[in-house]
């Protein structure tokens, strides 16, 4: 039944073109929106997702994942998303640390894809694989001659170029994929909304699977997450007015997907109550911010 109720929440989530999914770690992220007008395809296959022309996702319908709704707040409002979760033992993906061939991607969302060559960036993440693909033959050839190298080492000055040529980026993790066909961008934050990928260094020095301030339930690894439409942004994050309906439909999931001891400890701030914890505090920053937009104030 509670297989069924992740199936159902996921299908869900993939029919609302303001929902945005992420798959990747923590410095390493793989996202994928549409706009409500774009046109969007179901796969070929068997997995649950969708095909855009910039990009796709593709979700193993198998994978017994457990999703983890949580809300952070902090000083001027408040995120939240839905954690999809694995056991730390069931996550590991394939950890190479150095550039890879992996051969033609028989994975690709895309038949057309299915023979253009994957290449392993060697990222050597615990739940997913960083991995370009392409048909292009000189740049097959690049990747070749990089191969067995780290993608970062000082001698290695193939990110650049990768940055020029713009192929296809492909996350994979134990509970699907994500592919992003635009142009890589040299700032995240420009250009419009749509699928995107990051690949931040510095972050991913620091070793960790998910942000210190997500509440993720020892054991477990978040493999992605779906991100809900917000109350207060839009897609590219700007400022909209409140939507109240958006807010009760995360809370709706909050309830049925939270940590009950989180969502007790928001309702505990509500009625004044104090609460002790690091998450349980984070909740009631959210919950402080929530009230005054439900009151009009913002």
């Amino acid at each position: 039944m509670k297989h069924e109720a992740v199936a159902s929440l996921l299908a869900g989530a993939l029919g609302d073109p303001l929902t945005t999914w992420s798959l990747g770690s923590f410095g390493a992220v793989a996202s994928f929106l549409r706009e409500p007008e774009e046109v969007a395809m179901p796969l070929a296959d068997a997995r649950m997702g969708i095909a855009t022309a910039r990009g796709a996702i593709a979700l193993d319908p198998a994978a017994l994942v457990r999703p983890v709704a949580y809300e952070t707040g902090f000083a001027f409002g408040w995120n939240h998303a839905l954690a999809l979760c694995l056991p730390r033992d069931a996550c590991a993906m394939g950890r190479r640390s150095v550039v890879t061939e992996l051969g033609p991607d028989r994975e690709a969302a895309g038949i057309g894809h299915r023979d253009h060559i994957l290449f392993d960036l060697g990222l050597n993440l615990l739940a997913v694989d960083v991995c370009i693909r392409t048909g292009d033959p000189a740049l097959i050839d690049l990747l070749r001659s990089r191969a067995g190298r780290e993608i970062f080492s000082p001698d290695n000055t193939i990110a650049a170029q990768l940055v020029a040529a713009g192929p296809h980026r492909v996350f994979v993790t134990r509970i699907g994929r994500i592919e992003v066909f635009t142009p890589i961008r040299a700032d995240p934050n420009s250009g419009s909304v749509g699928p995107r990928t990051h690949i931040l260094p510095h972050i991913l020095r620091l070793g960790r699977t998910h942000p210190a301030t997500a509440p993720i339930p020892s054991g477990w690894v978040p493999c992605g997450a779906i991100h809900p439409p917000h109350p207060c942004r839009d897609g590219a994050g700007r400022r909209i007015s409140f939507q109240r309906a958006r807010h009760e439909a995360f809370q709706a999931l909050l309830a049925r997907w939270g940590d009950p001891d989180l969502v007790a400890a928001k309702h505990a701030a509500i009625r004044g109550e104090a609460v002790v914890g690091r998450f349980a505090r984070s909740a009631r920053r959210a919950a402080e911010a929530q009230e005054a937009c439900l009151r009009g104030e913002v």
